[in-house]
């Protein structure tokens, strides 16, 4: 009777301790899998940061490479400035257009005005980019071809001007005409980019200070 219940004795505690070294390993691999996966969850965001860091500077270059600014500030012929201006050259202005990221609400100073006819045009590039639709402007002494009369509406025309790429030389059609005052300007736009000489803002895209 004594060596059964000693060997149900040792039974018993051959079986606690494996169960015991049975749970010793489910713990450490529990605790070998969550490193593991806090490794892949900060993988995961790295790559997020990544992708809306690419994102960002994709869209600042759609935003301003497309643009060809005039540092020199170079004049179309036969383009005459403006006896009045409500903008004097030297003034400064509140510029109220987003032809830009970065332009609507910037502080301008004037450095030319203009009185012309002022046009938007649609146009397929000349490099081959996707069709430009009512693009904001193109003046009168910047068409080929431009007489005293002002193009119309639905006229077609041949742009001679770089403001963008894939502008000069490409066949256009005049979605809008309109006798105003434009101006060339110089700003700080609200992302922190300096631009100087840009061609063209239209009177009503202005406002004082």
């Amino acid at each position: 009777m004594t060596s059964k219940i000693m060997i149900s004795l040792i039974s018993l505690t051959a079986a606690l301790a494996l169960s015991g070294c049975s749970g010793d390993n489910n713990e450490e691999a529990n605790q070998s899998e969550k490193p593991q996966e806090e490794t892949n969850e900060m993988s995961e965001h790295d790559m997020e940061s990544m992708e809306e860091s690419e994102e960002s500077e994709q869209m600042e270059d759609m935003d301003h490479s497309s643009m060809n600014q005039s540092p020199d500030g170079e004049i179309p012929e036969g383009l005459e400035e403006s006896v009045d201006p409500a903008f004097p050259v030297g003034s400064k202005a509140i510029i109220r257009a987003d032809h830009m990221e970065g332009m609507n609400g910037a502080e301008a100073t004037i450095v030319g005005a203009y009185d012309t006819t002022v046009y938007t045009v649609s146009y397929t590039p000349t490099n081959g980019g996707e069709p430009v639709t009512n693009h904001k402007w193109v003046i009168h002494e910047e068409l080929e071809g431009a007489g005293e009369e002002p193009f119309k509406q639905g006229d077609e025309v041949t742009i001679n001007a770089n403001h963008m790429e894939g502008m000069q030389g490409a066949t256009a059609t005049i979605d809008s005409a309109e006798e105003t005052t434009v101006y060339m300007v110089d700003y700080i736009s609200t992302t922190g980019v300096e631009v100087t000489n840009h061609k063209w803002l239209t009177e009503s895209e202005l406002s004082p200070e």
